[in-house]
Formats: structure tokens, sequence, C-alpha cells
């Protein structure tokens, strides 16, 4: 099969992405091998790219929002046919024994495992899933659209859950604007919310007032009122301070990178008085993945998404990097 493969770390304007060929793989028992259609990119991808999250296998193909056909099924797998459209997401497998996975939190289970950072992910032809984390997708998306929704998606909508956003409307600040907070957006206009976006990036800012949002700017100091919860996606430290100075009292400021640069030392008086909330938002369940893909065909919510072909993932990756993405880059693979 054809994958990029990344070999070694590197920044991403190198081009570290190499086209191989790889041997297909076989399901072992309860996986499912998927022949892949299409799979987003991510920030994680970079992050793991670049070398910001250590840790990952070498080589590795990248990829983990990936939505393909299975071709093939390993022993003892029972719920899902050949055929069948699935998708795979970032957390890929869990131990299922302890606290955390008892407690409904698998998402912080220390033997937790990633697609495209533990095994390989879904910048290839073909990628391998255990079944009970496969997730079926609904008929209404098309293969592009879907993909945004398995990374991108799950996490915007942790985020927003932990973010405590009031049930009937309230005040929303994003703080960018890249592939997760443009499906937030929706999930917050479909639930009355106020949205407020901030981005350094004009176009990302101009996608922001195509979809609605009730104010868009440049910097939460231009905000022209405080918010009731705030989600920040850029991995930007910097931007906390001032995120919670906009909050309202008894606000919650939700981070939902996987990485982010240091905090500044804050003023407790100023920025965290009056029972303000930070959150930080680890990974997501299989429950938020399944309530997300739910609820995102109920709106429905729909993903602007730039394709690209699997050979110019670096390209695509150089383009997410430097804010040239309005929405989310999709690789098209089959």
């Amino acid at each position: 099969m054809k994958a990029m493969v990344l070999e070694r770390v590197d920044s991403i304007q190198n081009g570290p992405l190499r086209l191989r060929e790889l041997p297909t793989p076989e399901p072992p028992e309860g996986h499912l091998r998927v022949r892949v259609r299409t799979c987003a990119i991510c920030r994680t991808d970079l992050h793991v790219i670049e070398g910001e999250l250590a840790g990952a296998k070498m080589p590795v193909v990248p990829g983990h929002q990936i939505v393909g056909i299975v071709d093939a099924l390993g022993p003892n797998c029972r719920r899902f046919r050949l055929g069948d459209r699935v998708g795979i997401a970032w957390l890929r497998q869990t131990c299922g024994q302890c606290e955390f996975c008892r407690a409904g939190k698998e998402n912080l289970c220390e033997a937790a495992q990633f697609t495209g950072y533990h095994a390989d992910g879904g910048y290839a032809e073909y990628a391998l899933v255990r079944e009970d984390f496969a997730y079926a997708i609904p008929e209404l998306f098309t293969d592009a659209e879907a993909a945004p929704l398995l990374c991108a998606g799950i996490i915007g909508y942790r985020a927003f859950r932990r973010a405590q956003v009031p049930e009937e409307g309230g005040r929303l600040a994003l703080y960018g604007f890249g592939s997760s907070a443009h499906v937030v957006l929706q999930l917050a206009q479909a639930r009355g919310c106020e949205v407020f976006v901030v981005s350094r990036g004009e176009k990302h800012r101009q996608l922001a007032r195509q979809m609605g949002a009730d104010w868009v700017g440049e910097s939460a100091e231009q905000l022209p009122c405080k918010v009731h919860s705030a989600i920040i996606f850029a991995p930007a430290g910097d931007l906390v301070p001032p995120a919670l100075e906009k909050l309202q009292k008894g606000g919650t400021l939700a981070l939902a990178g996987i990485y982010m640069s240091p905090i500044p030392q804050m003023d407790y008086q100023r920025y965290l008085f009056y029972e303000r909330d930070i959150r930080s938002v680890t990974s997501n369940t299989r429950q938020d993945g399944e309530q997300l893909l739910a609820e995102a065909a109920r709106i429905p919510i729909r993903p602007h998404t730039t394709v690209y072909p699997l050979a110019e993932a670096n390209r695509a990756l150089q383009d997410l990097k430097t804010d040239q993405i309005a929405g989310t880059g999709v690789l098209q693979i089959g």
C-alpha cells in the first residue's frame, strides 16, 4: 500500500513525510482493516511531526481523522460488516480496567494508545482499528465532511462541554478559528449562543463572519463585552490571561489543545478571582465521539474543507501551519 511516512522528527517546512510502499496490514483478532478514503489533517499531526509531542513510534504513518470502508475482518469481529463505512479517531485503545476506564473517563487511562502516534494512522491506503474503537459514520456526510468530525469535531465537542456553556444560550468566545472552532461555532449556534471569535488570521476571520459569528476580531482586548464561557484552540499560552480577563464572574475557560506554549505568570485578583475556572481538555471518550456524530447529524454540521491528494500531505500541513486553510484540510486517498 502507498503511505506517507515520517521517518524522523523535522520541521514540516522541510517536507519530512515520504511517500513509501508498505505491506498491506492484516487485521488481528478483534480488528478491522479499513480501506481509507479520506483523512483530515490536524495540528496534533504537526506536533508529532515536529517533535512537540515526543514518544511517537518511528517510523510512523500519521493521521487520526480517518474515513473508509471495512474491507477485512479479524477473528471474532461482530459489530461491523464488510463494506460498512467507518471512522477512526485519535483514541485508539485503552486498558478498560483502570480506575479511569471504570469511571467513564477512559480519556485519562494511563495505558491509552493513539492513532498516528503509537500505531500507524490514516495517511495511507489502509489502516487498522479495534472494532470497539471504530465509529459508524452517518450517511448524510460525505467522506470529506465526515473526516474533520473525528478529531476537530470530537475534541471541539468535549471542549464545548468542559467550557460549561449555559444550556440556554449564553456568550461564548473562541480563540483561534481553525478546524475545531468552526465546528464548535455550529454547535453553539444550534444551541442559541452568541459567539465571539478571536483570530489573528484574516482568512479565519472571513470564514467566521461568513458562518454568522456575532462578533469577529483580532484580540481579546477588542471583545465588546464579557462572556460566560471561552475556549482557546490556539496552542498559545499567552492567550490565557486576556481570555480570563474577558470572562464573567463564575465563567469557565477551556484549553482545547494537546500542546500549549507556557502560560505567563498571572495576578490572581485580576484574572482568577470571582470563581473563574480554567479547565484542560484531554483527548476524548468514545461516548464523546458517538454523541458528537449524532448531534452533528441532527443540526446538521457542515465542515468547510480543502482537499489535497495523499502525496501532497507535506504541502497540506505547511498550509495548516501558516494558517492558509479556512476550515479543515483533508487528504483524499481512495
